[in-house]
């Protein structure tokens, strides 16, 4: 497990870019966090690198959108499993994870029944923080492997 401070959204998208960039069709991200934490900062900054189309916006509305790629990489799958009340609902969403690179928010405990490898993201406001000059608080990133494929992920 590695912890890691991000103090901007900037770096939230870049930190989402660091690791697209060792993505491959196949990889599944959970990714938790309240409310506003910049989990799609986090997506947003992973699909302009990965040159997917269309804008990565929260999916509130959609339990999944996929974003085709613009090139020769997979799509990226954003899912918000919020919604979900079991595992098996998210199966029943029939996503090629095979295929995809997919992002799941609120993936707590929906991941282990459909896929057998993911990376655990997990996004923190610090409480009772002290904002930058910036006015913005940093967040605390918590990533955990789940798996062989995800021991090899360089997260500076």
């Amino acid at each position: 497990m590695t912890e890691l401070t991000i103090p901007t959204p900037e770096e939230m998208g870049e930190l989402g870019a660091l690791i697209a960039g060792q993505l491959r069709a196949g990889d599944v991200i959970a990714l938790n966090g309240e409310l506003g934490a910049g989990k799609t900062t986090f997506t947003r900054g992973l699909g302009e690198a990965l040159g997917v189309r269309g804008p990565v916006t929260s999916p509130t509305f959609v339990l999944a959108r996929t974003h085709p790629s613009l090139g020769d990489g997979p799509p990226l799958v954003h899912v918000d499993a919020y919604r979900l009340s079991h595992p098996a609902e998210l199966d029943d969403l029939d996503i090629d994870f095979a295929a995809s690179v997919v992002v799941v928010e609120w993936a707590a405990g929906m991941l282990d029944a459909v896929v057998d490898e993911w990376l655990d993201i997990t996004i923190r406001r610090p409480v009772g923080g002290v904002e930058s000059e910036e006015g913005v608080e940093p967040r605390l990133v918590t990533v955990e492997p789940h798996g062989e494929r995800w021991h090899e992920i360089r997260l500076v």
